[in-house]
């Protein structure tokens, strides 16, 4: 009978996952930390229902390679390439400054080691978690508040996407030196490399799934061979180049966003990932959590860890923007409007964890950035906004 006892924890981490995900919206929190404690509380941590397994590990690796898949989808090259200079300065800032800072507070905590230590990789690790911006707590406010499609928000939608790009390529090149006897050359060579095979593949694929999506418009085809475009891309970026499997499936979907049927495949995608993998990938990271040794110390560590993962978004991409001529409060808009995390940072940090660059302990760290950065970008944007006209309604001047 052991050999089923899968089929049981597929069944309670999906019930939990969803009870606990809807529970964290009612709170007004994202779903994926209801997901997460879901997967705390059954887990060996709290009630011991569900272990860790390899079947669900290759499950949650599934889950995660489809999210990134979406991902890549849901991106709009034409609005990105319009946005012109200005969000990309603001993301490559907003990038650097949050990687060296937890660089800096890691080696506060856990000491300062020379380059290319495994110490020293774990520092620059925990700063690259902190890169990537979760922009749909923000896009949610701002459409709220009316504010989405005015200048500050364009910014900050534009310059979150570049975010996500920059931070998985840091991810790349970290988990490429993550090797000993790697060099910095040879690490630059197989990215090069990857990035040239994408284009090759790139190019062709767009074309050819151009033709198919012409001649069978929303057809079942379409997503099933993207799927299969999206697997192709995770095993090759990892098998020939060592680049993270997560990085080819992003790539998958953005060689497909332009597609008249991009939604189409997304929806299709999104039906998998939300009904099982992706369930199951959040799970993963409560199941894998562990408190046995949580001392003050990591306590301490922890509230670190987020106040410098909020601070270095407000200061990286805030400063930047006021340096480009924004002024002091859209600078602190697009500032705040950065701090929030979520998908990536948990993609990030389970990644991390796979090659041995992060101990399960520190997920809780990650949770509690998720959690913290969720409920107060929100609120800081309401106070920062509180009193403005919308983009397409009148100054109250004008108006009388």
């Amino acid at each position: 009978m052991e050999g089923i006892e899968y089929l049981k924890d597929l069944a309670l981490i999906i019930v939990t996952a969803k009870l606990f995900g809807l529970l964290a919206g009612k709170l007004k929190a994202p779903q994926v930390v209801g997901e997460i404690i879901a997967g705390l509380i059954i887990g060996p941590s709290v009630l011991g229902w569900v272990g860790q397994s390899d079947f669900l590990s290759r499950m949650a690796e599934i889950g995660v390679v489809l999210i990134m898949f979406g991902a890549g989808l849901e991106t709009n090259m034409k609005d990105l390439v319009k946005t012109g200079p200005k969000a990309l300065v603001v993301a490559l800032v907003g990038v650097f400054v949050p990687l060296v800072g937890g660089t800096l507070i890691y080696s506060l905590f856990f000491g300062f080691s020379e380059i290319g230590s495994e110490n020293f990789m774990r520092a620059v690790f925990t700063g690259t978690i902190m890169t990537a911006t979760s922009v749909g707590i923000t896009v949610q406010t701002l459409k709220e508040l009316g504010h989405l499609k005015g200048h500050v928000g364009t910014l900050i939608m534009s310059s979150a996407i570049i975010d996500d790009i920059i931070g998985i390529i840091v991810l790349t090149f970290v988990i490429g030196f993550k090797n000993p006897e790697s060099k910095p050359l040879d690490v630059a060579i197989q990215t090069g490399l990857f990035i040239l095979f994408s284009l090759g593949v790139g190019i062709i694929t767009y074309y050819v799934f151009k033709f198919i999506d012409k001649r069978y418009p929303h057809k079942r085809r379409i997503p099933i061979l993207g799927l299969a475009l999206c697997m192709i891309m995770a095993y090759s970026a990892e098998k020939f180049f060592g680049i993270a499997d997560i990085t080819g499936a992003y790539v998958a979907g953005l060689i497909l966003c332009n597609l008249r049927d991009s939604n189409y495949i997304a929806e299709k995608m999104d039906i998998s990932s939300y009904m099982m993998f992706g369930p199951v990938f959040f799970a993963s990271i409560g199941l894998k959590t562990e408190f046995n040794g949580f001392t003050a110390n990591l306590m301490l560590f922890s509230a670190a860890f987020v106040i410098m993962a909020l601070v270095t978004k407000v200061i990286g991409c805030g400063l930047t923007a006021k340096l480009m001529g924004y002024s002091t409060k859209d600078s602190l808009k697009v500032g705040v409007g950065m701090m929030t995390r979520g998908e990536v940072a948990l993609i990030v940090s389970q990644k991390g964890l796979s090659v041995g660059l992060m101990d399960p302990l520190y997920f809780t760290s990650v949770i509690l950035l998720i959690i913290v950065s969720s409920i107060t970008t929100p609120i800081v944007l309401k106070l920062l906004y509180h009193g403005e006209a919308k983009p397409d309604e009148p100054e109250p001047a004008a108006a009388s």
